[in-house]
C-alpha cells in the first residue's frame, strides 16, 4: 500500500460549463501528467439537495440563487484524485480566471462560469467526497509509476 502521504485525496468538479464546452479531455490530462491517481469519476445531473450540501456555507449570499441555477443547468463530472500534497496542488493548478496557465486562467473567462470546483482543505475534501461518492465507488489501486513519480 502506498504510504499515508500519497493517499491523501480531493475533490474535483468540472461544472456545467466545462462539461458543456467538452473541456473535461483537457482538465484530466493536467491531473494524470501532474502525477495523480483517479480514484473516482461520475457524470451526473446535479439536484438542489446537493448543492444545497456541497455549497451550504454560501446559502446566504447574494449569488447562491443564480449559483444553484448555474449548478444544475447541465451535468457535471465529480472526480476524485489522490496523491502527496494533492489538495494543495490542485488548488494552485485551478487557479483563477486571470492566471496563465492554470485551469481557470487557460478554461475560464468569467468568474461565474469558472469550469472547476476544487477543495479547499484536506477536511474539507473528506467532508465533500462523502456528498458527492459512496464509499465503494472510490477504487483503490497501485499505481505502477509510483517510484516514477514519487521516487519511493
Amino acid at each position: 500500500a502506498a504510504p499515508p502521504a500519497l493517499q491523501e485525496r480531493t475533490l474535483l468538479v468540472a461544472k456545467p460549463d466545462a462539461v458543456q464546452r467538452r473541456l473535461l479531455g483537457d482538465i484530466i490530462q493536467r491531473f494524470e501528467r501532474r502525477g495523480f491517481k483517479l480514484v473516482a469519476m461520475k457524470l451526473l445531473q446535479v439536484d438542489r439537495r446537493l448543492v444545497d450540501r456541497h455549497y451550504e456555507q454560501l446559502r446566504l449570499k447574494p449569488f447562491y440563487p443564480a449559483l444553484v441555477t448555474y449548478m444544475t443547468s447541465g451535468p457535471v463530472v465529480a472526480m476524485v484524485w489522490e496523491g502527496y500534497n494533492v489538495v494543495r496542488c490542485t488548488r494552485a493548478m485551478v487557479g483563477d480566471s486571470s492566471a496563465v496557465g492554470t485551469i481557470r486562467g487557460d478554461l475560464s473567462v468569467h468568474i461565474t462560469r469558472n469550469v472547476v470546483h476544487a477543495s479547499d482543505s484536506v477536511e474539507t475534501a473528506q467532508r465533500e467526497i462523502g456528498f458527492w461518492f459512496q464509499q465503494d465507488e472510490l477504487v483503490a489501486w497501485d499505481s505502477r509509476d509510483r517510484d516514477n513519480i514519487y521516487g519511493l
